[in-house]
């Protein structure tokens, strides 16, 4: 005879049906992801930027699609948390503020792989100058993230003497190497008018006709040493000569040329310096021209609660100071069409807090002034940006 056991089966709980996502929800799970991923790797890694002048021709040209690297120098922290992601200063295609000011986080930097170095080609937060009159630039009001985006070439950093003599740049005495995209202003002569698409078959899109006293054809052209090369080997062309202003020609220069001083700096945009770069933990003493030369930096970008500058002097927390050590590093930054770029020639130094990263590649470049079939400049795309 056989036991048999009976087995008792605990009852198993209802399945649930799993409620299928509508075609909104999933749009919209979809769209977060994306926002959320295309912000992470903006901020992190690498951000695009279109150039909107011709302060960098021939190097960078109008219309030039590039990406900037983060991860160079190493990313900021954010500062400004209360923001539309994926703007800047306004909402698109509005003027509205896409932020609002009322938290302002401390900022730091991570770790970078580099230190921006003499000649790189950098993207940065546009400082301005506080004694800057606003017609021409005045001082950035924005928080520092926020503020408007530049790209220049780093000529100077921290510490470096530089120094410009009839257009040439010069750190701690030695010639810097020009880049040969680098376009300075010439004046051409010509026995004829010449067709504009002569100036376009050799690269050179800023030019504009005037007379001589003398009643002869003259263009004021901005090119490379091979574009200048190219015009003068055309056979109407008489002359080409580079046009720069002479040492100690302070013309309009008061509230032109950094650091609006003719008296004690007789700087024009072809001629100034030594002028040297500030380097965190380097001590100055603060004399006359000292006063001049750093007085925003200590007042505005330093960091410091309760600076002023008063009748000649520096004013911190109350008492005048004879002395004063900088607390973080600055560059100097200037653009390679030296006579069409608004630099720190014109404004000052960049403080390092202001560095949003590295130029590294064309990846993308259309020419406005080109018909449907030749829009793209084909021989610029994924280019790396020396």
């Amino acid at each position: 005879m056989t036991d048999k056991t009976s087995t008792l089966e605990s009852p198993k709980p209802p399945v649930k049906a799993i409620k299928k996502k509508s075609p909104f929800r999933e749009w919209l799970d979809s769209v977060v992801f994306a926002v959320v991923a295309a912000t992470l790797i903006r901020w992190l890694l690498f951000e695009p930027y279109t150039i909107p002048s011709g302060s960098m021709e021939s190097s960078l040209l109008t219309d030039d699609f590039i990406f900037v690297s983060k991860f160079h120098y190493g990313t900021r922290t954010p500062k400004t948390i209360l923001q539309v992601p994926l703007t800047h200063q306004k909402i698109w295609f509005t003027e509205i503020p896409s932020f609002l000011d009322w938290i302002q986080l401390p900022q730091f930097r991570l770790p970078g792989f580099t230190k921006p170095k003499n000649g790189d080609v950098i993207v940065f937060n546009y400082p301005g100058c506080p004694e800057r009159p606003d017609e021409f630039g005045g001082y950035d009001k924005y928080p520092v993230d926020l503020r408007t985006n530049y790209i220049k070439r780093c000529i100077g950093i921290p510490g470096d003497a530089v120094e410009m003599r009839e257009g040439q740049t010069y750190v701690n005495g030695k010639i810097f190497n020009n880049t040969p995209e680098m376009q300075m202003e010439y004046q051409v002569e010509t026995n004829t008018t010449v067709n504009d698409k002569v100036f376009y078959k050799y690269g050179i899109t800023e030019f504009a006709q005037a007379l001589s006293p003398e009643g002869q054809t003259i263009y004021i052209v901005k090119t490379t040493p091979k574009g200048i090369a190219d015009l003068k080997s055309l056979d109407f062309v008489k002359s080409a000569n580079l046009i720069v202003q002479a040492k100690g020609d302070t013309s309009n220069a008061n509230y032109n040329i950094f650091p609006y001083n003719s008296r004690l700096f007789p700087y024009n945009r072809d001629n100034f310096g030594p002028i040297i770069v500030p380097k965190k933990g380097v001590t100055i003493q603060l004399d006359e021209k000292n006063i001049a030369m750093y007085k925003g930096i200590i007042t505005t970008f330093d960091g410091n609660n309760d600076a002023k500058y008063i009748n000649g002097q520096i004013v911190l927390d109350g008492k005048p100071i004879t002395s004063y050590t900088f607390k973080q590093n600055y560059y100097y930054m200037v653009g390679d069409n030296r006579h069409s770029s608004d630099d720190s020639r014109f404004w000052g130094f960049v403080p390092e807090d202001h560095i949003v990263g590295k130029a590294v590649l064309v990846w993308m470049s259309l020419d406005r002034n080109g018909s449907f079939l030749n829009r793209v400049r084909w021989g610029r795309l994924l280019s790396l940006i020396k």
